[in-house]
C-alpha cells in the first residue's frame, strides 16, 4: 500500500532507511516495474556538494497526474496517503493564498492562466501522452491542447539536451526538477541541501549521466519534497511547507 511510508533519516544528506545499508552512489535501485531510484553526489565549481536523489519512471508502467488543493494544502506524507501514490514531487509556484501562479489542469478541469513567453509545462493529453515543453517554444493553446493533466513552472533548465539561458540569482537553495530523458522516461530530481543556484543546477543536469532531453525547475526552497514508495525503495524528502500542488505517479 502506498500509505505505508517507511520513515527515513539522512546521513551526510544521503537518505537511509532504518535497518537497511546506506545506498551506494551511481547505482540504479529497482523499485518494481517501471520505477528506479538513484543517488548521486553532485558538486559545483566551488566544491560545494549535495546528494541528489533521482526517481526514474517508465511511462508504459506508471501514470502521471496532477493534484491541486488550494483550499487544503497537505504535507508530503498526507499527499502520499490521499493519492495512494507510488511517488510524489512538489509542483510549481503558488501565492500566499496557496493558489497556483500558473495554469493547472486536473482531470480536464482548468484553473488559472498560462504563463506566456516563459516557463514550461508538464502535461498529459487525452490520449495519455506525457510531454514536457517550453512555453516560449510551444505556447499553450486552449483551442488545440486537449489536456487532462497539466502544471506549469519556471524556468526551463534543459531544452533539446542543452542548457537554457535564463535570468536568476546566484543563491543556492533546495531544488526540485521534473525531466524527460532521451529515452522518454520521466524523472523526479531533488537536491535538498540548499547548495546549488539555478544556473549551476542547469549545468549539472546537462553534464550528468542521466541523458536529459528536457528539464523544468519546480518550486524549490521550503517547497522541495520528494516521496517514493516502490517495492523495497523508499524516499522521504519532506517539504517544509504544506503544499497545494503536487505531481503524482501511480502504477498503471
Amino acid at each position: 500500500m502506498a500509505c505505508d511510508i517507511v520513515p527515513s533519516v539522512t546521513v551526510n544528506q544521503t537518505p537511509v532507511i532504518p535497518g537497511q545499508a546506506p545506498p551506494q552512489f551511481n547505482t540504479w535501485y529497482q523499485g518494481g516495474n517501471g520505477v528506479q531510484i538513484r543517488y548521486e553526489d553532485w558538486k559545483d565549481n566551488d566544491g560545494d556538494e549535495d546528494t541528489v536523489t533521482i526517481a526514474r519512471f517508465d511511462l508504459h508502467d506508471v501514470a502521471l497526474s496532477i493534484a491541486y488543493q488550494p483550499d487544503q494544502p497537505l504535507a508530503m506524507s498526507e499527499w502520499m496517503r490521499q493519492e495512494q501514490a507510488t511517488a510524489i514531487i512538489n509542483g510549481g509556484y503558488f501565492d500566499s493564498s496557496d493558489a497556483a501562479t500558473a495554469l493547472v489542469i486536473v482531470n480536464g478541469h482548468i484553473s488559472g492562466e498560462s504563463y506566456s513567453g516563459f516557463g514550461g509545462m508538464l502535461s498529459v493529453n487525452a490520449q495519455g501522452q506525457t510531454t514536457l515543453r517550453s512555453l516560449a517554444e510551444q505556447p499553450y493553446d486552449p483551442n488545440t491542447d486537449q489536456l487532462m493533466q497539466a502544471m506549469q513552472s519556471s524556468p526551463m533548465l534543459v531544452l533539446h539536451g542543452k542548457k537554457t539561458t535564463f535570468t536568476a540569482d546566484a543563491n543556492g537553495a533546495r531544488r526540485s526538477v521534473v525531466a524527460i530523458d532521451k529515452q522518454g522516461r520521466l524523472l523526479f530530481i531533488a537536491s535538498p541541501g540548499g547548495v546549488f543556484s539555478l544556473n549551476t543546477l542547469s549545468q549539472l543536469l546537462v553534464s550528468s549521466d542521466l541523458s536529459i532531453e528536457t528539464a523544468l525547475n519546480l518550486d524549490g526552497g521550503a517547497s522541495t519534497g520528494l516521496y517514493v514508495n516502490a517495492g523495497s525503495q523508499h524516499v522521504a524528502i519532506d517539504a517544509i511547507n504544506q503544499l497545494p500542488l503536487v505531481i503524482v505517479v501511480k502504477r498503471r
